[in-house]
């Protein structure tokens, strides 16, 4: 399955960082207290949300969610064939400019819907946001202008998908 830019061979629950960070959020909570923490999701929530309006009225994305349940929205091509370019091609570029926009397909039974998903966590701002949307919206018209299909940014054999 493709899962965050590249091929997985099955889809386990995969923690890449150690088990010192729920200690570490373990004392945070202490810290920051409920409020503390509401406070902080809020603000990613905006965020999302913001990122969400600004993205459905780009043209060329729907929606499958917004931000609003949680800081994380998703959107997949409204007519992928009539782009000339996938998800899969946006992500690669969108990588190419440092930003982990991962892109992947849904499993069997919509196996032929892609989607973009975004994770807004703490820390990233609405500037950041802004300088994803101004990135995004540069990488969807090199993408509309470029043949079909649109020449990648590496040759073959210098891509690399998502690794973990």
């Amino acid at each position: 399955m493709n899962y965050l830019g590249g091929e997985m061979p099955t889809f386990a629950l995969n923690f890449s960082r150690p088990g010192g960070q729920v200690a570490a959020q373990y004392y945070n909570f202490l810290r920051l207290g409920f409020e503390g923490y509401r406070e902080i999701q809020l603000a990613c929530q905006q965020v999302a949300t913001y990122l969400a309006g600004q993205i459905a009225d780009m043209g060329p994305f729907a929606l499958l969610s917004d931000g609003t349940e949680l800081p994380v929205l998703a959107f997949r091509l409204t007519d992928p064939t009539a782009a000339g370019y996938t998800v899969f091609d946006l992500s690669e570029r969108l990588r190419q400019r440092g930003w982990l926009v991962p892109a992947y397909t849904f499993p069997a039974n919509l196996q032929d819907t892609a989607v973009l998903r975004i994770v807004v966590r703490n820390g990233f701002s609405r500037d950041l946001a802004d300088l994803l949307l101004d990135d995004l919206r540069t990488q969807v018209a090199a993408l509309a202008a470029a043949p079909n299909p649109p020449v990648p940014l590496l040759p073959a054999g210098q891509r690399n998908a998502f690794a973990h």
